[in-house]
């Protein structure tokens, strides 16, 4: 039996609450179970409990056994003053207030019906399970499921929000220059998302604000802050990227020494850091306003248009400095857009609704519905128990749900598990 399995019983009253007495065989009427506290101090605050018909209000404290109040000194903490009911599985011993009274206690053990408990150990059952419910979850009921994953979205949504309030802290409330480091982290992808970011921080958002009218100065700027113009490339295209980052780290004093090494390893050619480096420089020379206009945009078709820009003429037949290749336009694709409107466009624009005081989840829920479900181990794995992932805002909440509460076991938090156990 686990603590926090009580804790589930007595927040939703899966219980008989028929009949409940106190050990001492005081009847109990419940009025109100409390709010439930996941800080230190008491489980539930504020119950409301008839005892003998004298109303209490006060707190509730659960263990498995009685005696775990003295296990875990309560007794000397004056946060438990305000106890009025002790619930245990099972009760071994009284426990005494300060002032020598009894704590009225409440035996569950005897109120729980079989089935639940039946369901909570077959859920809860030591086995080589991928997830803890993969037997049952073909079977939940489609609408707990996809309520709960609209939930689920705007929780991982929530977190993301919270990583990029951080970044706004640290530019002074720069709403252009967060942009700018999430689009840079992002067009690194995986392999090199931790590389560009810290290119992006290498060098104030101001010094590429005043490049933006000429778009060789910002090429310039990006390649040589990621280290890739020091090698010496007989190229005229090359040899002018030089020649202008020299008069840039000149003029604003920039040196790269914190910027990580870009990687070329493990990436098909189309995401090669000078491809998507390229690309990224075309999109701030095309957009002086760019923030403004992700800001505006309201569905997936104007977020396409924003980002419908290609790389330089150089990289239609490179895909990198020293090699050729067959000429071939290399366009930002909608594919690749999807994946900055999931981790850079959507959780900012949600940021800056909160920051207006704007309630924006109906135009961030359109946008994100219209985009397809991602495709990774953790989503296949859920739509081979049962097909239900079919845009991104169910992939996400698909990757919150088995990241926060299948790999941790919260199945008593989850929907799904609470579903299971009822």
């Amino acid at each position: 039996m686990q603590e926090n399995f009580l804790h589930y019983i007595w927040k939703y009253k899966k219980f008989n609450a028929v009949n409940l007495q106190t050990t001492a065989h005081k009847t109990i009427l419940i009025v109100n179970v409390g709010v439930h506290n996941h800080d230190s101090g008491p489980d539930f605050f504020n119950a409301q409990i008839y005892i003998d018909e004298q109303l209490w209000a006060g707190n509730v404290e659960i263990h498995v056994k009685s005696s775990d109040w003295y296990v875990h000194n309560h007794e000397s903490d004056k946060n438990y003053d305000n106890v009025i009911l002790h619930i245990v599985w099972e009760h071994d011993i009284d426990v005494f207030r300060k002032d020598k009274t009894v704590i009225p206690t409440l035996e569950l053990k005897s109120h729980i019906s079989k089935d639940v408990l039946l369901s909570y150990e077959k859920l809860f059952s030591k086995s080589n399970k991928w997830i803890n419910c993969e037997n049952d979850f073909p079977v939940v009921d489609d609408f707990i499921i996809h309520n709960w994953l609209e939930r689920l979205y705007f929780e991982r949504l929530e977190r993301k929000a919270n990583n990029i309030e951080l970044l706004l802290k640290q530019s002074n409330n720069n709403w252009e220059e967060v942009l700018f480091k999430m689009l840079a982290k992002n067009f690194g992808l995986k392999v090199n998302a931790d590389a560009f970011l810290s290119l992006a921080n290498s060098f104030d958002f101001s010094v590429l604000r005043q490049q933006q009218p000429k778009l060789q100065s910002i090429e310039a700027l990006l390649f040589g802050q990621a280290g890739l113009l020091e090698p010496d490339v007989q190229d005229y295209y090359f040899k002018e990227l030089q020649n202008e980052y020299g008069f840039l780290k000149t003029k604003y004093q920039l040196t790269n020494t914190g910027v990580m090494p870009i990687q070329f390893f493990r990436l098909r050619p189309s995401n090669f850091p000078t491809i998507r480096l390229s690309q990224l420089a075309n999109l701030y020379h095309k957009h002086t306003n760019l923030f403004s206009k992700i800001i505006e945009s309201k569905t997936t078709e104007d977020i396409y248009a924003i980002f419908n820009v290609k790389t330089s003429l150089f990289w239609e037949t490179h895909y990198t400095f020293n090699t050729s290749s067959k000429k071939s336009t290399k366009k930002i694709t909608n594919t690749f857009t999807n994946l900055l409107i999931i981790n850079t466009i959507v959780p900012l624009k949600f940021l800056y609704g909160k920051h207006q005081g704007k309630i924006v989840n109906n135009i961030i829920q359109n946008v994100i519905q219209q985009l397809p479900s991602e495709n990774n181990s953790i989503v296949n794995k859920f739509n081979s128990l049962k097909e239900i992932s079919t845009s991104a805002l169910q992939s996400q909440a698909l990757l919150q749900l088995k990241n926060e509460y299948c790999s941790k076991n919260k199945c008593l938090q989850c929907a799904v598990g609470s579903s299971i156990i009822s």
